[in-house]
C-alpha cells in the first residue's frame, strides 16, 4: 500500500502555489510576449533570451516555456496521495474513489474536447493538450496511486522502457519519406539524425496511428498529419511524468526528515539522465513527442521545482508572496476555462469602453503586452471574487 499510516495529512501549500504560478505563466500567452520581443530580438540577446524561453523549441531541446505542461502532469501525480488519503478519512470506499476518477477522467478529456472546438464548425476530436492528456492517463496513475514507490518507480521504468523500444524498431524515415504531405517541409532544419530519426516528426509510429485513430471521428475534413507534430499516444509516455509526481508526493508525505534533500537529488539524477540519453542519442529531448528522454528531464526539472517551492513555502513559511498564485492555485480549472473562452471578449470590451488605443499608451509594439496583462489581471480578480467566497471548480 502508498499510503502509510504515519503520514503528513496537512494540505500541501507549496502544490498550491506551484499551479498558480504555472497557470498565470500559461495564461501570459494572451500576453504576446515572444510576438513583441521578436522585434527587438535582433539588435538584443536579452529579447532573443526572451522570445526563446517564452516560445516552444521547434522539435528537440527544451526552454521554460515547454516546462508548462510537464508541471500540470507532474502535480497531477503530487496531488494524488493526498486526494486518496482525504476521501479514504472521510470513510468513501474503494468502489466510491474508482468511479470518481473514472469520472474525471471522462469530464477533463470531454472539457478538454470541448475547448478545443470552440470556433470550430462542429467537434474537434483532438487529445493531445494537457487536459485530455492527464485525462487519458489519470485512470492507470489512480491505480497506482494504491500501489508502493517501488511499484509505481517500475511502473514508470516499463512504460518509458516499452514506448523507446516501439519507436526505435520502427524504420526511421528513408531518404524518400514524402515529408511535405505531412506538413514538414522540405527544408526544414530540425530533422534528427542517426538513430534518434526514428524520433523525427510525423514520421513515427505514433504518427501513424493518429492517422487511423483520429479519422475515427467525424472531422471537417480527414486527419493527415498534427502541424506541431503532437500525438494522441503522448499519454503514453507522459504518464511516467505523472508518475514521477506521484513518487514526489510519496516523499514529501513520508514524513521523514529529509524530504527536500532526497527531492534535490531525484530531480539532479533526472536531468543527468535525460540529458546524457539526449546527447547519446539514444533517447532524444522531445516535448512535442513526449520522447522518454524528455519525460526523464522534465521529471527532474519539474521535481527541482517542486523542492524549491516546498522549501520555501512549506519548510520556512514563506508565504507573504505566494497570494496571488494561491488564489489561481486553488482555481486552476477556472483559470483555465476562462482564458480559453473569454480572453477575447474582456479585451475588446475594454477597448469598447476604453477606447480603440487604450492598451497603446506605451506605443503600438506594447500593446498586445499591456492588453493582455490588462486583461490577465481582470481575470485574476474573477478568481480572487471566487477565493473570497470559497467557489473553486474542480473535477
Amino acid at each position: 500500500m502508498g499510503l502509510p499510516n504515519n503520514t503528513v495529512s496537512t494540505r500541501l501549500q507549496s502544490l498550491d502555489v506551484y499551479r498558480g504560478a504555472t497557470m498565470l505563466f500559461m495564461a501570459s500567452e494572451i500576453m504576446r510576449i515572444p510576438r513583441v520581443a521578436h522585434q527587438w530580438g535582433a539588435e538584443s540577446g536579452f529579447w532573443r533570451f526572451i522570445e526563446f524561453q517564452t516560445s516552444h523549441v521547434a522539435w528537440s531541446g527544451w526552454s521554460v516555456w515547454d516546462m508548462i505542461q510537464p508541471s500540470f502532469m507532474f502535480m497531477a501525480g503530487v496531488a494524488l496521495p493526498w486526494s486518496i488519503a482525504s476521501r479514504l478519512g472521510r470513510g468513501d470506499r474503494p468502489m466510491q474513489l474508482w468511479l470518481h476518477a473514472l469520472w474525471r477522467s471522462f469530464l477533463l478529456v470531454a472539457l478538454g474536447i470541448f475547448l478545443r472546438s470552440t470556433g470550430k464548425q462542429q467537434t474537434y476530436f483532438t487529445f493531445e493538450d494537457v487536459l485530455t492528456q492527464i485525462g487519458l492517463g489519470y485512470p492507470f496513475l489512480f491505480a497506482l496511486g494504491f500501489a508502493s514507490m517501488r511499484v509505481q518507480a517500475m511502473a514508470a521504468g516499463a512504460v518509458l522502457l516499452g514506448y523507446w523500444a516501439w519507436f526505435a524498431v520502427f524504420p526511421a524515415p528513408g531518404a524518400d519519406y514524402p515529408w511535405t504531405a505531412v506538413g514538414v517541409p522540405a527544408d526544414w532544419p530540425h530533422h534528427l539524425q542517426g538513430f534518434a530519426s526514428h524520433w523525427d516528426k510525423n514520421s513515427n509510429p505514433a504518427h501513424f496511428f493518429d492517422v487511423w485513430f483520429l479519422n475515427l471521428f467525424p472531422r471537417e475534413k480527414p486527419f493527415l498529419f498534427n502541424g506541431g507534430g503532437y500525438l494522441t499516444l503522448n499519454f503514453v509516455p507522459s504518464l511516467a511524468t505523472m508518475i514521477f509526481g506521484l513518487l514526489a508526493g510519496g516523499v514529501l508525505r513520508s514524513g521523514v526528515p529529509d524530504r527536500v534533500r532526497r527531492l534535490v537529488m531525484y530531480g539532479m539524477a533526472g536531468l543527468v539522465l535525460g540529458w546524457g540519453l539526449d546527447t547519446l542519442g539514444i533517447a532524444p529531448m522531445v516535448k512535442r513527442i513526449w520522447t522518454p528522454g524528455w519525460a526523464i528531464f522534465a521529471g527532474g526539472f519539474t521535481t527541482l521545482v517542486l523542492a524549491g517551492v516546498y522549501w520555501m513555502v512549506d519548510v520556512q513559511g514563506w508565504r507573504k508572496w505566494t497570494f496571488p498564485f494561491h488564489v489561481v492555485g486553488m482555481n486552476s480549472i477556472a483559470m483555465y476555462v476562462l482564458v480559453h473562452l473569454i480572453d477575447g471578449f474582456l479585451a475588446e470590451s475594454l477597448k469598447i469602453h476604453l477606447g480603440r488605443a487604450v492598451f497603446e499608451f506605451f506605443g503600438t509594439a506594447l500593446a498586445p503586452v499591456v492588453q493582455g496583462a490588462a486583461v490577465l489581471t481582470l481575470l485574476w480578480m474573477m478568481l480572487l471574487w471566487m477565493y473570497r467566497r470559497k467557489i473553486f471548480l474542480r473535477i
